[in-house]
């Protein structure tokens, strides 16, 4: 026998009974988007090498240990992508979409990183994705978190928590940069590997370790909020003005830096303290430097990104009613000759109500194995065609789900009689 295949690690199946939570995740995002002006993007899987050595930084996670790269058979470095930001800024310059332009976009999809999968965190992993370039200024910015806050009200999720800073320009954090690595020499018996390895390369990423030993010394460090140049901490106030002005409560993190080169200024992310380690559901900011980085002429730009995967998770805690699409209407052949009228009736049931789930049994079977399948489809209603209904133009209705005895419904009377009964 066939030894069957599992999948690979960190790759998972999303079944039909998860899909209700993914499909209203999407729907409620794409609707949001376009109520503030932001069109769909399609970006490749997969891309060269080099875009992502020269975003996300030579000298990150992603880059020295997760990403999936190999070379094609022309012998060229190509690389699944670990995130969407350097495909879509790569698609606006490969396709003249930014010089004296602004654009709204957005993208949804999977993404790759060979990490060590948990809960929360995948191998394959999917990503709703939201960039605005072209634009300068912190209202932009403040526009971006407010449509995040619009997806969780919408969804109906418990209100993640924000926490925002600003990483200044790339003048200021080098500056920033000499203060630090002063710290960090002076304690550097108490540095991890990790840490000694990026205090030449890149002192800031020091910040984000997550290694419990690094804490006390992470804690202790001068914070770059302290050291931020005037224009930076201008916009800073004014995106601080205008969250305070809409009423979006957030937290002043100096140690938020995020895990990529590329942002400048503005960052932020919505946590969450129900999905244990990954906290982190919708992650963003501003990366004014990008574009020219990638060969374009310089572009304002800012993004963010949300896990579907853990706010999948937060809307199973929220949102535990959703089903998973069941049939509303079961339909049963009492002659399994007539089954050409069978199909005539779901036709017009699906015609005259639109979106009305209607499954017309296939594969035959006495009456009682047909009932016994609509009582499992989860359908409310089982609507019987057999040759006495035929013949008098009728249908046979059975509730399922309530408490009722069956009864006859004319065929020309039934769409309005569904049409009554529809929740």
């Amino acid at each position: 026998m066939t030894t069957p295949l599992a999948p690979l690690r960190g790759m998972n199946d999303v079944l039909p009974d998860d899909s209700p939570w993914w499909q209203l995740l999407e729907d409620t995002a794409r609707g949001v988007f376009e109520v503030y002006g932001f069109r769909q993007i399609r970006v490749p899987l997969l891309e060269r090498t080099e875009l992502f050595r020269r975003s996300i930084g030579e000298v990150t996670d992603i880059v020295e240990k997760e990403m999936y790269t190999f070379d094609d058979r022309s012998g060229d470095s190509v690389t699944l992508r670990p995130e969407a930001t350097a495909g879509i800024v790569r698609a606006g310059i490969s396709n003249g979409l930014l010089h004296n332009q602004q654009q709204r976009l957005w993208c949804m999809g999977p993404m790759f990183r060979y990490e060590r999968p948990q809960k929360g965190r995948y191998r394959q992993f999917h990503q709703i994705d939201v960039e605005a370039l072209g634009y300068p200024g912190p209202d932009i910015d403040a526009e971006m978190i407010l449509m995040s806050a619009r997806i969780w009200r919408e969804l109906g999720l418990t209100m993640p928590s924000l926490e925002i800073n600003s990483l200044g320009t790339p003048e200021a954090r080098a500056a920033y940069r000499s203060v630090l690595v002063d710290y960090f020499e002076a304690r550097r018996g108490e540095l991890d590997e990790d840490s000694v390895r990026r205090l030449a390369s890149n002192p800031m990423r020091i910040l984000d370790s997550k290694h419990p030993d690094m804490q006390a010394v992470i804690a202790e460090a001068p914070l770059l909020t302290e050291h931020l140049d005037p224009a930076s901490a201008t916009h800073f106030a004014a995106l601080r003005d205008m969250l305070d002005a809409a009423g979006i409560e957030y937290r002043v993190n100096p140690r938020l830096v995020r895990g990529l080169d590329y942002y400048s200024r503005t960052v932020f992310e919505w946590l969450t303290d129900r999905l244990g380690a990954q906290g982190a559901v919708c992650s963003g900011g501003r990366y004014d430097g990008l574009v020219s980085q990638l060969g374009g002429r310089a572009t304002p730009a800012i993004g963010w990104a949300m896990g579907v995967e853990r706010l999948v998770e937060l809307l199973r805690l929220d949102r535990p009613e959703l089903s998973a699409g069941a049939a509303e209407v079961y339909i049963l052949m009492g002659d399994e000759t007539r089954v050409g009228d069978g199909m005539q009736l779901a036709e017009t049931l699906r015609d005259g109500l639109r979106g009305l789930r209607v499954q017309l049994h296939c594969g035959g079977g006495s009456l009682k194995a047909q009932f016994r399948r609509a009582d499992r489809s989860g359908a409310r209603w089982a609507l019987v065609l057999g040759q006495s209904e035929l013949e008098r133009g009728e249908v046979t209705v059975k509730p399922l789900r309530e408490v009722g005895e069956q009864f006859a419904v004319s065929r020309d009377a039934l769409l309005d009689w569904l049409r009554n009964r529809r929740v």
